[in-house]
């Protein structure tokens, strides 16, 4: 097998075709643990089957039982009077047994698809051989079984005339024919995927799917009864051989899984555990193989639905295509899209990948190299999951799932323009900071900060006018509001730098303004934090409440709340601590610049006003003041300037 992969790879074309294959190959698994989800069978605790068997050999005729059968909904409770319902009993009990026995049956079909998804590619090109094999050895029983069944239909009763059978007057002998050279094909296919290069016996066990075919010309030495049995000898001949390959094989097998279990533990020991994730990520192609079964998930459902609802009794299908139908598809495949677990992850990864090409698009138009920026598409992935697991999306009913469907979205559109902001908001500090004035970059900056002013405030307005006030529509609009007062905050930022990258003196209240533009900014942040936690808190509480709902609410007190707060008060006690100390300085007369007659030593500007250090030293008191932010000596000569 591991040949096979370096002839794949030794070029580009043959290394894409093998990339995607890996990624369809580990679709199925994903498709097989999508139905488990959906199926509602669930565990009845074994300590409830042993009160129900107790109760069930009273002979009280006034105890009354009570059995809980689980669906997918909820617990129902059913009381039965043992006196009059013992058989409904004893089926109640087999039933709930039943239910165990599938529901682990399941379990242990979840755990092997999820060890096929997670198979190194060689061993999943293998894995999928075997069952091509398989279903080789299938079709060729199913073609025998058919061949044989003609051949009796088209003969007497007293047997198969073998001249009638080879006569070119009838129509006979282009079926035998047919079914022999796709019991061929069939046959070559079998041998390849069992294994050419390993021995004669595939050949053995390909030459019993012709075996039917020749078995007619013995008709004179064997009664015509038993050629009924020979395409199911063909078949377990085939199975038996596959099963005692496997069986043979099973060595190799575990001494592989072993040395993949030893690599693991090793890369752990070595470079850590988010690294080996970061490793299988990559190496599964996760977001990629997502993608493709929820984008094949939902076209199967879309063919499904078109097949329902496409008009039988006429031939006009604009019935399919108006504007309400379209509508309500979209909308009954969107429910359908996040229905389990693992349909959320596949339309998690769809968003991502449309985020991300956003994010590419906004960085192209902003002429941005970073590639950081392009995290747009992680971080609004993240945020739809965790919204999507903490309102307990696949577990509503259709209507209220679409209506929180719409509500998600409309949280990730207010983030995903925090995070262009975010974009824009580097690009216009370093634009006017480095006092590049190309048009250009400057217009373009300054309409995507048009975009997040406008677009809020239509989104806003849109939902204002078209629903009531509630904690959601709350949450949105603080969402919405916020970008706005970044956006102004760092537009009047923005501005204070273009007019002092026009002076041609130095402007020292500059770093003052800035600070007060950005700590009006920072309160009115910490206020909208403040405000969605309280909102939060009164949905945990009023609303829906929840172990991750509560998780992410300490994390936004702690992040948003705490540490802002934090952050705020250190850069506040060091600008009023440095303030103080520059105070304590005395300030250079027009007499003592004159007579210095130099720059500033830390700005190498000229000195129109100035510090005078106690080692006589002169500097801006700007200047200074950003040095002393640090450290309370010297920047010349070190010597301490505050005690």
């Amino acid at each position: 097998m591991p040949s096979t992969i370096n002839v794949m790879m030794s070029s580009p074309i043959r290394r894409r075709l093998y990339r995607i294959m890996d990624i369809i190959l580990r679709v199925p698994p994903l498709f097989i643990m999508d139905s488990i989800f959906l199926s509602n069978m669930k565990i009845v605790p074994f300590p409830e089957l042993l009160f129900n068997l107790i109760f069930t050999n009273t002979n009280s005729t006034n105890s009354t039982v009570f059995h809980l059968l689980y669906d997918k909904q909820s617990m129902i409770t059913t009381t039965l009077t043992s006196h009059h319902h013992d058989s409904n009993l004893n089926s109640i009990q087999f039933q709930a047994i039943l239910n165990n026995a599938s529901a682990i049956i399941m379990a242990l079909v979840f755990v092997a698809s999820m060890t096929l998804f997670l198979l190194p590619t060689e061993y999943l090109f293998q894995f999928y051989k075997w069952i091509l094999s398989i279903v080789t050895a299938l079709l060729s029983y199913i073609l025998n079984d058919h061949y044989v069944t003609l051949m009796f239909t088209n003969n007497d009763a007293n047997g198969i005339d073998l001249q009638q059978q080879l006569s070119l007057t009838n129509g006979i002998h282009y079926m035998f024919i047919t079914n022999y050279i796709c019991q061929m094909v069939l046959a070559i296919s079998f041998i390849y995927l069992t294994g050419i290069y390993k021995s004669i016996i595939p050949f053995v066990a390909a030459f019993f799917f012709i075996l039917p075919y020749y078995a007619f010309f013995l008709t004179m030495f064997i009664s015509n009864k038993y050629l009924v049995y020979f395409p199911s000898i063909t078949l377990v001949i085939s199975l038996i051989y596959i099963l005692v390959t496997l069986i043979l094989d099973i060595k190799n097998i575990i001494q592989a899984l072993y040395l993949q279990f030893v690599w693991i533990k090793s890369y752990m020991r070595d470079l850590g555990l988010f690294a080996l994730i970061e490793s299988e990520w990559n190496r599964l192609h996760v977001p990629q193989i997502f993608r493709v079964f929820w984008i094949t998930r939902i076209t199967q459902q879309a063919l499904y639905l078109m097949m329902e609802k496409y008009p039988t009794e006429t031939s006009d299908s604009s019935i399919l295509f108006n504007g309400t139908a379209v509508l309500d598809n979209a909308k009954h495949l969107m429910v359908r899209g996040c229905e389990t677990i693992i349909a959320v992850l596949g339309m998690t990864s769809v968003l991502s990948g449309i985020t991300h090409q956003i994010g590419c698009m906004m960085q192209s138009f902003l002429v941005l190299d970073d590639p950081d920026d392009r995290s747009i598409g992680s971080i609004s992935a993240i945020m739809f999951f965790i919204l999507a697991l903490q309102n307990g999306l696949t577990s509503m009913e259709p209507e209220k799932r679409f209506l929180r469907l719409y509500r998600n979205f409309c949280l990730l559109f207010t983030a995903m323009l925090h995070f262009i902001h975010n974009m824009v908001s580097p690009l216009l500090f370093s634009l006017s900071a480095s006092r590049n004035m190309s048009l250009n970059r400057h217009l373009r900056a300054l309409s995507v900060c048009s975009f997040l002013i406008i677009s809020p405030y239509l989104f806003l307005n849109y939902l204002w006018t078209h629903h009531t006030i509630s904690t959601w529509l709350l949450a949105v609009s603080a969402f919405g509001i916020e970008v706005i007062v970044k956006v102004i905050i760092t537009l009047l930022i923005y501005t204070l730098f273009m007019i002092d990258a026009f002076r041609t003196s130095m402007w020292e209240q500059l770093d003052d303004y800035v600070y007060y533009v950005r700590t009006i900014g920072n309160l009115i942040e910490f206020v909208f934090g403040i405000f969605l936690f309280l909102n939060g808190t009164w949905i945990l509480i009023f609303e829906s409440g929840g172990t991750i709902r509560a998780l992410m609410m300490c994390i936004h007190a702690y992040f948003n709340i705490w540490c802002q707060a934090i952050a705020g008060l250190k850069t506040f006690f060091k600008r009023y601590q440095a303030l103080r100390k520059i105070n304590s300085l005395p300030e250079a007369s027009p007499e003592q610049l004159q007579q210095f007659d130099d720059v500033c030593s830390i700005c190498y500007q000229e000195l129109t006003t100035a510090r005078i250090t106690k080692c006589n030293h002169y500097f801006h008191s700007v200047c200074l003041r950003k040095w002393l932010y640090l450290q309370d000596i010297c920047p010349l000569c070190h010597k301490t300037l505050y005690i």
